[in-house]
């Protein structure tokens, strides 16, 4: 589970062999055994033997900015990246192999926008709807079949624009029609990030700032350099591989938030209006988290294998770290 300190003043101590949460009127414990990540999003207190704890079960700490961003992050000196896999990173720009990684964390993407789309088909009784999910669809597989088509024996530097068009093309058609599917006081026309423009992008971006931590996680228990990508650039302080990585997985989280809206678990007052954007506070981050605690214990099919949604990251990165290893490349 994932422990998350959201409310001002709160202070977290170790007991035992548990985290004691202390807040003015109570005080809960929670086993570590049972934690796998701490999230602070808010002022709060931690001591050091709460901090050594974490570092004993191997459960990083994450400081989140309000928009759901890590801000920064505490997790055991013991995790790194093996230098063999650091050194072939830097060279997947300049190698087929690099293209074909990237093609498949960007079609894994398009099919679970179509995944999600197929779903929201089937309980649409409106033929309007039914038609603009089809219409949808079609445009999504075109921008598929046109990455596919990329000569795979081309290096991501020579194709990134054309795949970040037909990328962008896909995202776009995606976003306008989850806009038009959602509750009519929510609908939207596009995709806004920070800050967002609507209450249903304001939810998106947090869960995305919660997906990236996860990500920038399990790269680097697996040896992966997170600030050695191949798609996005490793500018200076960029993790450049998450951004890389986290297109495979955001289609969980639109699921999640689309699942909050349409069964109207949303109110208003999970939203602060500042500076002509939403932010969402304490008690929409609540909803949210719980959602996606719950969603982390479900097992589903993946690749073969029977996985709870929390190993599937993690399962990943060791296969690609794996991959990275095996491939014959010029360092």
């Amino acid at each position: 589970m994932k422990l998350i300190l959201n409310t001002p003043g709160l202070y977290l101590c170790k007991r035992g062999e548990c985290f004691q949460i202390q807040s003015e009127n109570e005080k809960r414990e929670i086993a570590a055994t049972k934690v796998d990540q701490i999230m602070i999003t808010t002022h709060a207190a931690l001591t050091t033997d709460a901090i050594e704890l974490a570092l004993e079960y191997n459960i990083d700490i994450i400081f989140l900015k309000s928009t759901g961003q890590p801000m920064g992050r505490v997790w055991h000196s013991k995790l790194g990246s093996i230098s063999t896999i650091r050194r072939k990173q830097l060279f997947l720009q300049d190698s087929p192999f690099g293209l074909q990684l990237v093609k498949e964390w960007i079609l894994e993407k398009m099919d679970n926008q179509i995944r999600l789309l197929k779903k929201l088909e089937v309980n649409r009784r409106d033929d309007e709807k039914r038609a603009i999910i089809k219409d949808a669809l079609e445009k999504i597989e075109k921008q598929k079949t046109n990455i596919m088509s990329i000569n795979h024996n081309e290096t991501i530097n020579n194709v990134r624009n054309m795949l970040l068009g037909y990328e962008g093309t896909a995202g776009r058609v995606y976003f306008e029609t989850l806009g038009k599917l959602i509750p009519e006081k929510y609908a939207f026309e596009v995709r806004s990030r920070n800050p967002a423009k609507d209450p249903f992008n304001c939810m998106l971006n947090y869960s995305y700032g919660i997906l990236y931590s996860s990500v920038e996680k399990a790269c680097i228990i697996a040896g992966l350099d997170p600030y050695i990508g191949i798609m996005h650039t490793d500018n200076y302080n960029k993790k450049a591989l998450v951004y890389d990585m986290v297109e495979m997985y955001r289609g969980y989280m639109d699921e999640i938030v689309f699942r909050l809206f349409s069964t109207k678990k949303i109110q208003d007052d999970f939203f602060d209006n500042v500076e002509d954007g939403f932010y969402l506070n304490k008690e929409g981050k609540q909803l949210l988290i719980s959602e996606y605690n719950k969603e982390l214990e479900v097992k589903m099919n993946y690749r073969g294998r029977r996985i709870e949604f929390a190993n599937i990251i993690q399962y990943d990165c060791h296969q690609i770290a794996n991959r990275i290893l095996k491939e014959n490349m010029l360092c």
